[in-house]
């Protein structure tokens, strides 16, 4: 028998475009009900000189002991949105609630290593200081950029993917597409062949490829996936070569749309682009993904 514990979703600010696309939609559950964060004495969520402010309904920190998720998405401003984001775990460390966390978007997820001596795992310390620091039961991440890294089995993890609706979408539109990932990261996290990407310092990117690619692309409608776009110059060299390669169209494929000049860019480029809402990019963000929080977090497995 299913489990109808009361849940309550809590948008941090740059996710309550989520928030309300899932009570928009027919995939909100009436186990989930959501709740905003309340304003100041102006109903304002910020303070003249930049400050944030947040304030959380007395009933979830002082009475409700279900199941609390705060959905976060780290764009477009990360900075501003992580301390938002503790400043609701805070509050809600006092409470008796079990508090999940959900990242549409997980800001400082390309920091996710240490290339050089005198840097830090960024991503991993911020994983690390929510579950430790402030109690976070467990963590939902949509399409992360360290994606499939050991270290993410010492947290309780659960990823989810948009890849597989981003892949329906684009099929309904071209149902021969092929898919491909244009470097070797990308190609770990989907488990797709492409290209391989030679970084010669900090601004200068090669893509390489041989006659086996040419062949696989010579006429085909080609999709490149990729988690995220930043500068959508990764993606803008695929589809030259694609291009080169006798492609008769190509289209792009991406969860996070960071940038709203890489995303103009790559639209420049393709005949079409996919993009979920995991970050507020208005019509671009094309591809909903409210069943796909609602389902993990009804249904969490790590």
């Amino acid at each position: 028998m299913q489990n109808r514990e009361k849940i309550v979703l809590i948008p941090t600010y740059y996710a309550k475009h989520l928030a309300k696309s899932i009570a928009n939609s027919q995939s909100l559950d009436d186990q989930i009900q959501i709740v905003y964060p309340i304003g100041n004495s102006e109903n304002q969520e910020s303070f003249p000189d930049g400050e944030v402010y947040t304030r959380l309904p007395l009933e979830l920190v002082n009475d409700f002991e279900g199941r609390i998720v705060v959905l976060h998405s780290g764009m477009p401003n990360p900075n501003d949105g992580l301390i938002r984001l503790q400043m609701i775990l805070s509050i809600l460390s006092r409470s008796k609630a079990r508090v999940e966390v959900f990242f549409a978007y997980f800001s400082y997820g390309m920091q996710d290593h240490a290339k050089h001596d005198g840097e830090t795992n960024m991503a991993r310390d911020i994983i690390s200081t929510l579950v430790n620091y402030y109690n976070v039961e467990k963590i939902y991440l949509l399409d992360p950029h360290f994606g499939g890294q050991t270290w993410l089995f010492d947290y309780p993890i659960v990823q989810v993917s948009a890849v597989p609706i981003l892949y329906s979408a684009a099929r309904q539109d071209y149902p021969d597409v092929i898919f491909m990932a244009p470097d070797a990261g990308s190609q770990r996290r989907t488990n797709l062949s492409g290209t391989e990407k030679e970084r010669h310092n900090s601004f200068d990117v090669e893509i390489k490829w041989g006659e086996e690619f040419r062949s696989s692309v010579e006429g085909k409608v080609v999709a490149v996936v990729d988690d995220l776009i930043e500068t959508g110059g990764t993606m803008v060299m695929f589809n030259e070569v694609c291009k080169e390669c006798g492609a008769e169209k190509t289209i792009a494929v991406s969860t996070h749309g960071v940038l709203l000049s890489g995303i103009n860019r790559v639209k420049s480029y393709f005949d079409h682009l996919y993009l979920t809402n995991s970050i507020d990019r208005g019509e671009d963000s094309n591809v909903d993904t409210s069943f796909l929080i609602v389902d993990a977090i009804l249904n969490p497995s790590s």
